[in-house]
């Protein structure tokens, strides 16, 4: 059975575990020949993305309810997401690197997205929406959190159009292995400073739109 341990040195040397269907109990490990990456504090918005936060009522949540973050990424009929990797998550989690930011929307669960953290690399595991905009909410404002808390690389696993409208790209193995490694050697914290408010968000991508 994989540990935490475990699981955190596969993330150190480049690779990740997935499920086949959450029926199977068994994890398979993968290092992609292209690796998928977002910009860490810059992440596209949409004029239409903008306006919606300018019209007010969205919020962002660090580590409200970890547990309820994963379980609603799971709650899909196809995922990856399996019994043992919800297991190895809260236990990642309650050791301080695994993170969640749930996205309210007039102080309703409107999304989320919840990854591990080890030095200044963010590994994204998956993200969620409740109401339109909610996981474009959760990028935007994870995205901003993880720049200002001293992250540099924001990992996706792979490239999907959704991620790729909002700035993602593919880089090559070997690329994204030379940046973890770099990424590895860093000091970052994912509760160093608050997180935003809706307005301190607009601003900041407003400035550097």
């Amino acid at each position: 059975m994989l540990t935490a341990s475990q699981l955190l040195s596969g993330y150190a040397r480049g690779v990740f575990p997935m499920a086949e269907s959450a029926d199977d109990p068994r994890l398979y490990w993968f290092d992609p020949p292209m690796r998928g990456v977002l910009p860490v504090g810059g992440v596209h918005a949409s004029r239409s993305l903008r306006r919606d936060l300018r019209r007010g009522g969205w919020s962002a949540h660090p580590d409200g309810d970890f547990d309820a973050i994963v379980a609603a990424c799971a709650a899909r009929d196809v995922t990856w997401i399996n019994a043992p990797l919800v297991r190895l998550y809260r236990d990642i989690h309650r050791g301080g690197h695994a993170h969640a930011l749930e996205i309210r929307h007039d102080d309703q669960f409107a999304g989320g997205i919840f990854g591990i953290t080890l030095g200044g690399a963010f590994f994204g595991e998956s993200m969620v929406s409740a109401r339109t905009n909610g996981s474009k909410m959760a990028l935007l404002w994870m995205s901003s959190h993880l720049s200002r808390c001293g992250f540099s690389l924001f990992d996706t696993q792979f490239l999907t159009p959704h991620l790729a409208r909002m700035g993602g790209i593919e880089i090559p193995r070997a690329v994204y292995h030379r940046r973890l490694s770099e990424a590895l050697r860093q000091r970052a914290e994912f509760n160093a400073v608050a997180i935003q408010s809706d307005r301190q968000l607009l601003q900041e991508i407003t400035q550097t739109s």
